[in-house]
């Protein structure tokens, strides 16, 4: 068996890493990119990144770690994270959904369609 591992993601570098998963005394060390020397953001365990030449899937990567969102096992299904917007047309329609309904930002990014 393998050590659990997990993805840590550079926005500025446009590059992910897979790690070991923190520890529990590690909950305020910030991990830090082996070619900026900037923080790492944890992403998740099914995390996968985009070409480092797709602009546009970098832009939709940085709008939903900032807003929360990761990559994690779906509990209920057990494949997968879920639905996750591709496009910044559907980053845009989701944002303006969470801003007529005041539904949180990051809840309004993972839904697989809107009402």
């Amino acid at each position: 068996m393998g050590i659990a591992r997990t993805s840590f993601v550079c926005l500025p570098c446009r590059a992910s890493w897979k790690q070991g998963f923190p520890e529990r005394g590690e909950a305020g060390r910030t991990r830090v990119c082996p070619r900026c020397a900037g923080p790492l953001i944890l992403a998740g365990s099914v995390f996968a990144a985009p070409a480092r030449r797709d602009h546009e899937g970098w832009r939709v990567l940085t709008v939903l770690l900032n807003a929360g969102v990761r990559f994690h096992v779906n509990d209920c299904s057990g494949c997968g994270a879920g639905y996750r917007p591709r496009t910044l047309r559907e980053v845009r329609e989701r944002l303006a959904y969470a801003g007529r309904t005041g539904t949180p930002v990051a809840d309004a990014l993972v839904l697989p369609e809107l009402p």
